[in-house]
């Protein structure tokens, strides 16, 4: 959760998650935040994915992380660049029965965080 006040942890702004999973052939890590409007473009939710990431670069365990924000969703795209992400591609992904137009980021937190 995205806790914006300490000392108000029943307010919360949104959320940030890290998971791992199979995609097609492959093991990744991947990582999505969603930021309740009231919350929005107050640094939260660019704070919170740099603090999960820092997290994980210590973990060790996550390795790659790849970020698949809606290509129309310009916040979320801001947010990877911001953190440091590379841009992968633009590609369309099948998500409970729809296709959504991603834009596939990546990040290594061991190296790439800024």
């Amino acid at each position: 959760m995205i806790i914006p006040e300490a000392a108000t942890p029943s307010a919360v702004a949104g959320t940030v998650s890290l998971w791992s999973h199979e995609a097609g052939d492959q093991h990744i890590s991947e990582i999505g935040w969603m930021v309740l409007p009231a919350f929005q473009g107050q640094g939260y939710g660019k704070r919170a994915v740099r603090t999960l990431l820092e997290m994980a670069r210590e973990d060790g365990r996550w390795g790659l992380v790849h970020a698949f924000p809606a290509t129309s969703n310009l916040p979320s795209n801001g947010i990877c660049r911001g953190v440091g992400f590379t841009f992968v591609e633009e590609q369309s992904l099948e998500f409970a029965g729809r296709v959504l137009d991603t834009n596939h980021w990546i990040i290594d937190p061991r190296t790439d965080l800024t």
